[in-house]
């Protein structure tokens, strides 16, 4: 029996594990997810080429710096004020904010602090400015059928750590 190897235009389907420099999981998925390598779908920075060429069975374990995986922190996109200033839904650890700029486009913010009677906010993601070790098992390699072809188009979204 011979496997096939992960390359464009391919089926695949993996789990993944996704930890920072202290190995507290950030992010993981134990049920496989599926996508077309190559096409429509973007995976985390240099996880195609991790996994290229690789089959069933493999598992691959690379590192990525912030501005391969989520980018840099952006203080200028954490803003804090006097949480009597801020709606009472919005007055938890990890609610979610739309904020619109000058221009007219929406940002999603999550509260991530409350201390000493001051709210922030912070329109980074949460992985930003973070060294990340990712492990990934591949569990199928095939040719993509048209349902899977279908099915990739940037409406349908893999899951935030893989993008």
């Amino acid at each position: 029996m011979t496997f096939e190897r992960i390359q464009d235009g391919k089926y695949v389907s993996l789990t993944y594990r996704i930890e920072d420099d202290n190995g507290s999981v950030l992010e993981h998925s134990d049920l496989p997810v599926g996508f077309v390598l190559g096409g429509s779908q973007e995976l985390i920075g240099g996880m195609d080429k991790a996994i290229r060429g690789k089959q069933a069975g493999d598992e691959v374990h690379f590192l990525l710096s912030p501005e391969q995986g989520f980018g840099a922190h952006d203080p200028a996109l954490t803003f804090t004020d006097e949480i009597a200033n801020v709606p009472p839904q919005f007055r938890h650890v990890g609610a979610e904010v739309q904020m619109r700029n000058d221009a007219g486009e929406i940002k999603t913010f999550f509260v991530s602090k409350i201390e000493n009677g001051r709210l922030t906010v912070d329109g980074n993601h949460p992985m930003a400015g973070k060294r990340l070790r990712v492990q990934v098992r591949i569990h199928e390699v095939r040719e993509a059928s048209r349902e899977d072809l279908a099915q990739d188009s940037p409406a349908c979204a893999i899951p935030p750590g893989l993008h």
